[in-house]
C-alpha cells in the first residue's frame, strides 16, 4: 500500500473499467511507490467536488496545486521509471497543448469505449 506521503496523489474513478484497467498498469510501473492512487468512490475526503474528479484525471504533486488533464498524466508519468521521459518531454508547453487537445479529443470517445469494455 502506498503512504499517504508518498510525492504525487492520482484520483480514479473505480467505476469506469477503462480507467481501473489503466490505474492497474501504473500502479504496475509505480515500482517506488511514489504514487498514491485513490478510488474517488473510496476516498474518506476529496479535495475537489468528486463530478469534477470524475471528468478529468487530477494528480496534485505534494505541496503543489491540483492539475489535471495533460498536465496531470505528465506529473503522473515523471513519477513511473519507465514513463519518466515522456513526463519531462511534456514539461515543454507545446507537447503539453498536444497532448491536451488529443486528451480533449479521448473524453469525446471515452463514453463509447467504456460502453464497450462493461
Amino acid at each position: 500500500m502506498v503512504s499517504p506521503q508518498a510525492p504525487l496523489t492520482v484520483w480514479f474513478d473505480s467505476q469506469c473499467p477503462l480507467c481501473k484497467k489503466e490505474i492497474a498498469l501504473m500502479r504496475s510501473l509505480d515500482w517506488h511507490k511514489r504514487v498514491n492512487f485513490v478510488d474517488i468512490y473510496a476516498a474518506d475526503k476529496c479535495p475537489l467536488d468528486p463530478a469534477l474528479l470524475l471528468e478529468r484525471f487530477h494528480a496534485q504533486e505534494a505541496g503543489e496545486p491540483i492539475v489535471h488533464g495533460a498536465a496531470a498524466f505528465a506529473v503522473l508519468w515523471r513519477e513511473l521509471p519507465l514513463l519518466k521521459p515522456l513526463g519531462v518531454i511534456a514539461r515543454k508547453p507545446s507537447i503539453l497543448r498536444i497532448l491536451e487537445r488529443a486528451y480533449t479529443a479521448f473524453l469525446r470517445v471515452r463514453p463509447k469505449l467504456q460502453k464497450l469494455m462493461s
